[in-house]
């Protein structure tokens, strides 16, 4: 467990350091090989015309299925160039949605070339030791770009280590939902939004015609409770004072899972003047001196010696990439436009025609090691045959529910909806992964609490 002066919300340092802790205390380090990256996966023995057919998950809706079918991965280790190649029977993909970043595109004069300072993205920046990271940017002029929760905190800690003698400049170009850890009206934020209650007043996936009725009616429950929270932190906040109200309702945030933890002290630091707030309308570019913020005129320049992108990440396309097969990488995951893209896999772990292989850390919620966590204890019940998967038509028509269900909430939250989110369901999801394992999903002791507290990792700690 966690030091008992540990934090809820624990910062990222702390949370490596538990993360260490943990592997060392139960042996992970030993059964991981550092240095070796996977370069792709070819699923063998069994021809694809022939997998393409099956009726069942892996031919018999078992982990290993007939015996026949394995994964051969191939590998390059750090110490050498030469690749290698690995037999698995089974293949749990944990390789995350953030390894490849996303950069903006730039006219031809504008480009990051263009600037005579360091430019990288925050995946490298987070890459980096405490040591490397403090000396890149101490005593320079830093410009971060983004919104999101990578750039508050690397803005935070750039204002950390310079202060205001050497202001770290923000650059956005829409606000998003940050707010402070603490009650909410003298309510925990979690009572409204992760108990069973809470998940009754929206609509989830397979819900039936009385779920769905119900989440209808109460949906001008849910309204007031989300217009009060926003009115809250819009009060005791200086979000509006400093012109990072999100154009979006406080409501459509927590569909999307775009709520982030402020880090502490941050608005102070902006009052103190070691963090500057510029906004760009609608794109931005750079200069030889930095970045300009009005691409038409040439005007708006932020002075900067090092500009750090946190502008997100490509999410998919490590997933598709890791596949040899041409046919395993379209279906993995169907693109409707260039920013949305539905993972078809059933209860976020398994592709239905993509046999022996589960994919772990392709869902997201308000805390991802959670639901992590609840993956990774479902798939142990399947390597250990405690159940079957049912069949692929019954697998497809599942993946469909949620789909279809993914992109209602992608219509209620006006297009910020991530299409992996299931921070408002993600008790609902946790039912049907407990039934599969043969678990009762009534994790509380009485109803009340059943109903009204919040459910967390805790709950499911016996599984």
């Amino acid at each position: 467990p966690a030091a008992a002066a540990a934090e809820e919300f624990p910062r990222h340092d702390e949370v490596a350091a538990y993360l260490d802790a943990y592997a060392r205390r139960f042996g992970v380090r030993e059964r991981v090989r550092f240095g070796s990256k996977v370069v792709s996966a070819e699923y063998a023995g069994v021809p694809e015309e022939e997998a393409a057919a099956w009726e069942r998950w892996s031919g018999n809706g078992e982990a290993f299925g007939d015996g026949r079918g394995e994964w051969l991965l191939t590998v390059q280790h750090r110490e050498s160039e030469n690749l290698q190649t690995y037999k698995f029977d089974f293949v749990i993909l944990c390789i995350g949605r953030y390894g490849v970043a996303s950069v903006p595109t730039f006219p031809p004069k504008g480009v990051p070339e263009a600037f005579h300072g360091q430019v990288l993205h925050s995946m490298d920046y987070s890459s980096m030791d405490h040591t490397a990271a403090a000396e890149l940017i101490r005593d320079k002029r830093i410009a971060v770009v983004g919104s999101g929760k990578s750039a508050f905190d690397t803005v935070a800690q750039c204002a950390d280590v310079n202060g205001s003698k050497y202001p770290c400049t923000m650059v956005y170009r829409s606000p998003q939902w940050m707010v402070d850890a603490g009650l909410v009206w003298g309510v925990n934020l979690q009572n409204l939004t992760t108990s069973r209650l809470a998940e009754v007043m929206v609509h989830k996936p397979g819900e039936g015609l009385l779920l769905s009725l119900l989440a209808t009616m109460l949906t001008p429950l849910r309204w007031l409770l989300s217009k009060l929270t926003e009115m809250y932190y819009k009060r005791h906040t200086p979000m509006q004072r400093h012109g990072m109200v999100p154009g979006y309702s406080f409501s459509q945030s927590i569909l999307a899972c775009r709520l982030g933890i402020l880090p502490k002290r941050f608005y102070d630091r902006v009052d103190d003047g070691s963090i500057v707030l510029r906004r760009c309308d609608p794109s931005f570019s750079f200069c030889a001196g930095g970045l300009v913020l009005d691409v038409a005129t040439g005007d708006h320049i932020v002075d900067a010696d090092v500009v750090i992108l946190a502008t997100g990440f490509q999410a998919d396309r490590q997933l598709r990439d890791i596949f040899v097969s041409p046919w395993f990488s379209k279906i993995v995951a169907e693109s409707s436009d260039a920013t949305w893209c539905d993972l078809l896999i059933d209860r976020r772990c398994v592709h239905p025609r993509i046999p022996q292989m589960a994919i772990i850390v392709y869902a997201e919620s308000a805390a991802n090691i959670y639901p992590y966590e609840m993956m990774a204890k479902w798939v142990a019940h399947l390597l250990d045959g405690a159940f079957q998967l049912p069949s692929i038509a019954r697998m497809e028509k599942s993946v469909v529910e949620w789909v279809c269900w993914a992109h209602d909430m992608r219509r209620c939250s006006g297009n910020y909806f991530r299409k992996s989110c299931i921070g408002t369901i993600t008790t609902w999801d946790n039912d049907q992964l407990c039934r599969n394992m043969g678990y009762n999903p009534r994790r509380k002791k009485g109803i009340v609490a059943e109903w009204i507290e919040p459910y967390g990792a805790a709950d499911y700690a016996d599984i």
